[in-house]
């Protein structure tokens, strides 16, 4: 005999009861689509490494984005692949008026104005030597140079119309440093700021690399992107964007540090937190999907609830479309 204070069953034996069980629900508002703008304008370039995913041209932006806009996306966020401007120690293409990020803010902000633009905010597909800050002459990061320049790409996608800046470069103090630009700027009242908090080392990265361009051409990036092995490091990245400025908190990637996200949404509960599912997550559900281990729509739909269920309010994905 089963005792009354065991029975669980009937909470969600009829179907209608069970998304009642849910923390959140998953809808269209609680997804942004990362996109590639090539400086190629003409260009719709397949990524052989990411199924479905393309290299956008400009001008080629409008008839590629308009559709989804009408199945109801409400939020993008753009990377910019330089091809035809020279790549130097600096970065400096990275907030050039004519390439490819700020004339995609422009359009699409022109085109559809209720939709949120959000722009990656890094250096790495800018830079000859494809770190994400600056060099010292012994090829350290030379933070303090990295920030500066950091905050001149985010306040100056900002003033082109992005609605959203997340610097994705893990430079220590590039929050504050960004969020005063914004405020110098006079633009923080309009502009948000969304932290990569914690954002690991991971073997996940490699189709966006391909994608992007914008692999390390000597070394790693581990003495900057966080051990995947620490907690420690990742709630002290938290706790430290907060007290900087940041609107929302990221984790990244997402599906193998759910405890991650947990613990952003246990220490930054009045915040937003968003996870990013990576391209490689994203190849990997992919192609488990064609090779019949299970069937996509319903496992992309599972990880997108644990997600959820662990603490996100935001799920960056290139699943969106689908």
């Amino acid at each position: 005999m089963v005792e009354v204070d065991s029975l669980l069953h009937s909470g969600y034996h009829h179907p209608v009861q069970r998304p009642w069980q849910a923390e959140r629900v998953l809808t269209k508002g609680a997804l942004m689509y990362p996109i590639f703008i090539t400086d190629e304008k003409d260009s719709l370039i397949p990524i052989s490494s990411m199924p479905n995913q393309y290299r956008i041209g400009v001008n080629r932006l409008e008839e590629f984005i308009a559709p989804l806009v009408a199945k109801g996306l409400q939020a993008v966020m753009l990377f910019g692949v330089p091809n035809d401007f020279v790549k130097d120690a600096f970065g400096t293409a990275a907030d050039d008026p004519n390439g490819p990020v700020i004339q995609a803010i422009r359009l699409l902000k022109a085109k559809f104005p209720p939709l949120l633009v959000s722009c990656d905010v890094c250096l790495c597909e800018y830079t000859s030597h494809g770190h994400c800050g600056h060099l010292n002459p012994d090829n350290t990061i030379d933070n303090t140079a990295s920030v500066r320049r950091l905050a001149e790409v985010a306040v100056n996608y900002a003033k082109a119309g992005a609605d959203n800046v997340a610097p994705s470069d893990m430079m220590d103090g590039r929050m504050r440093a960004i969020k005063q630009g914004l405020v110098d700027a006079g633009l923080s009242h309009r502009v948000s700021l969304m932290a990569y908090s914690a954002k690991y080392a991971s073997a996940l990265y490699g189709p966006f690399r391909d994608a992007a361009c914008s692999g390390a051409q000597f070394g790693d990036r581990s003495a900057y992107q966080l051990p995947p092995s620490s907690r420690g490091l990742g709630r002290r990245a938290i706790e430290r964007d907060v007290r900087e400025g940041a609107d929302i908190i990221m984790v990244k990637p997402a599906t193998f540090y759910l405890d991650i996200i947990r613990d952003a949404k246990e220490q930054a509960p009045n915040h937003p937190i968003a996870a990013y599912q990576v391209s490689g997550e994203y190849a990997m559900i992919h192609h488990a999907a064609t090779a019949g281990v299970f069937d996509l729509k319903t496992a992309v739909l599972e990880s997108m609830t644990s997600l959820q269920r662990a603490g996100c309010s935001l799920i960056l994905t290139y699943f969106t479309p689908e």
